[in-house]
């Protein structure tokens, strides 16, 4: 069991009766409650929610008129900071702070489902566009509404950003003031080391926009400078606020960073239980002192017990095992070089980064770049493989992608945190549309590894056996794996292989990927126990490419096909091997069942999700037995 606090209602309503240091105050109890809620979800981003927090809470206690003027954060990733400022005021159910990343509670990333939210974000760089269209729209309705939109600095990579400038001043959209929240980090490391910004003041000067600058936490100059801009009357506005990231916990502000430290810890996850209490002591007697110098009493806190998230069973980790498997390649080849788009911890990169610096590129949030730069590369005799999640690599550079594949060049490209899980960061980082989106790019395989070995096998058949592009897409989380592939297994374009193969056999299970596939694989044990029903189970790793004839060596026999995919029924696997298998025209015919997402994924932990969407073992061996009649 573990203990965590949080700061009642009650509480936060006798902060807000205080007239001294009450912004502080509040802003402080908010910490303690966006590290309570992160803490309890097991992961979320404590720096970037602390960084902003100061400025969030001010404007919603000195400045926004709720019901008319309108706030959200375009980065996204702050929003358990917002959550606990909107909770703390009253303006959301105080309860859902026990629910972050939960089904039917808060969701990881903004999402307009949630009171109070005004945008989805987690894309980034979409903001300022957004606040362009609401003003546009006010004017029309003749609303009088202001627009207080927060950026990251990271984000200011994302080419959107510098597009949307230019047609605010043009349209004089006074009524829009951006907040760059300044805290000199993206991710895990350093925007100077990843893309320097450079002299923002004068790049936002010259697109016409009204400029002012402070340090972000202290609130009485973020005050002025906001005084002097809105006395602008014709241009939007936008501060850039220097802040810290993991602003009021000393040792999660990135200035405790030691000078050779490269990564900053606290740019996402959750704290094991030590961090956690050092972090919640400093914030209480951060509180406490100040409610002493004005004679309140300390602050109260009630505390609630949590049991531990039980722990995998000997789990596998594909980034890890794609990590091993990269640098094993480039030892092999000299030509092989790895972009990255500011995720390099999260896509496995660093012992390549370490072990080939001169042939590492870091590219930052700006993946369409990245995307041509790797197709430069390619034209040039270069071997390129370009990595992000797969959310973005799949949708942002799709157009840079296809440009590639008609210069019919080789480029690999690796999307990672692929598919329906993890389900807590939300549906923008829930990537259930890059096999469609990618299925017809000319020339371009695909392909997921189920475990570690076929992560080696696929990236050995990519690097030396494939002509053209490919794209490989991995999921991010560890997963308990209860199969294995035969001793002999290799990969050839179009098959898979069997896992079971029952003598009797009533239908067939096709899956790829840790995460659905074993749910395939308990299915079938369930089917088998508790229906009598019989089925094959088969690991396909191609997802859009098939080979008819091997199709029709793993149906034979089959009144049934079921396909599984971690993705939209529409454009996965299952529309192709439903294609494929109406082509072979088999006698008697058979019926396919295809099993996927037909709706916006659900926010939630893992298990949570994955029974919502049906696609658990229990689920769909519920199923697939009522398509039998059972």
């Amino acid at each position: 069991m573990t203990d965590l606090y949080f700061v009642p209602a009650e509480e936060f309503r006798r902060i807000l009766s205080l007239r001294d240091y009450k912004t502080e105050l509040f802003s402080n109890c908010c910490r303690i409650n966006t590290l309570y809620a992160i803490k309890r979800a097991g992961s979320g981003h404590i720096g970037s929610s602390f960084s902003s927090l100061d400025i969030v809470a001010w404007l919603f206690l000195n400045k926004l008129r709720l019901g008319q003027d309108v706030y959200f954060s375009s980065k996204g990733h702050d929003v358990p900071g917002f959550y606990a400022v909107a909770t703390g005021l009253g303006i959301l159910d105080f309860e859902l702070i026990h629910r972050l990343r939960r089904l039917h509670g808060l969701p990881g990333h903004p999402d307009v489902l949630t009171p109070q939210i005004a945008t989805n974000t987690g894309s980034l760089g979409m903001g300022i566009s957004k606040a362009k269209g609401m003003v546009h729209a006010n004017r029309l309705l003749g609303n009088d509404s202001k627009i207080y939109v927060l950026t990251g600095d990271g984000e200011l990579q994302e080419g959107q950003f510098w597009e949307s400038l230019p047609s605010a001043v043009n349209h004089h959209l006074h009524e829009i003031t951006v907040i760059v929240d300044h805290n000199k980090l993206q991710s895990d490391t350093w925007v100077s080391k990843v893309s320097d910004l450079g002299d923002l003041e004068s790049k936002f000067a010259a697109y016409g926009w009204a400029v002012g600058r402070c340090q972000g936490h202290d609130l009485a100059a973020f005050a002025r400078v906001l005084t002097e801009l809105e006395a602008i009357g014709d241009r939007p506005k936008i501060i850039i606020a220097d802040t810290i990231k993991g602003k009021g916990v000393s040792f999660m502000e990135h200035t405790a960073m030691e000078p050779d430290q490269k990564l900053y810890r606290f740019h996402s996850g959750a704290p094991d239980d030590s961090t956690y209490t050092r972090a919640l002591q400093e914030l209480i007697e951060q509180v406490n002192r100040l409610l002493e110098q004005i004679g309140a009493q300390p602050l109260h806190l009630e505390r609630v017990n949590i049991e531990p998230n039980p722990s995998l069973n000997d789990p596998q980790r594909l980034i890890t095992a794609y990590s091993q498997a990269l640098v094993k390649q480039g030892q092999k080849h000299p030509n092989l070089v790895v972009l990255d788009a500011d995720l390099v911890l999260d896509c496995g990169l660093i012992p390549f980064s370490e072990k080939f610096p001169e042939r590492f590129f870091e590219c930052g949030i700006a993946e369409q770049d990245m995307i041509s730069q790797a197709g430069g590369m390619a034209l040039k005799g270069l071997l390129p493989i370009a990595h992000s999640f797969a959310c973005f690599l799949s949708t942002r550079p799709n157009e840079q992608i296809y440009n590639n594949a008609t210069e019919k060049t080789k480029i690999i490209y690796v999307g990672s945190l692929a598919g329906l899980l993890p389900g807590g960061p939300g549906h923008s980082h829930q990537s259930v549309r890059d096999i469609s989106a990618l299925g017809a790019v000319p020339g371009l395989i695909m392909l997921e590894p189920s475990c570690e070995q076929e992560v080696d096998l696929a990236l050995d058949y990519y690097i030396n056996k494939a002509s053209g592009s490919c794209y490989l897409r991995l999921v991010s989380i560890p997963c308990e794996i209860p199969y294995q592939l035969p001793p002999d297994y290799s990969l050839e374009s179009g098959k898979g292989v069997m896992l079971t193969n029952p003598a009797k056999t009533d239908g067939v299970i096709f899956g790829y990927g840790p995460i659905l596939l074993p749910q395939a694989y308990y299915a079938a044990k369930i089917l088998q126990q508790d229906h009598n029903l019989h089925l094959r189970v088969v690991n396909l790793p191609w997802l859009n490419c098939l080979d008819p004839h091997w199709l029709q060596s793993m149906i034979e026999g089959c009144s049934w096909i079921f396909t599984l995919d971690n993705h939209y029924l529409i454009g996965g696997q299952g529309d192709r091997i439903a294609s494929v298998s109406a082509e072979l025209g088999l006698s008697p015919f058979v019926k396919v069942k295809k099993f996927g997402l037909t709706s916006i994924p659900q926010c939630g932990q893992n298990h949570e999700v994955l029974k919502y969407h049906r696609l658990d073992a229990e689920s769909l061996a519920a199923d697939i037995a009522n398509l039998y009649q059972i």
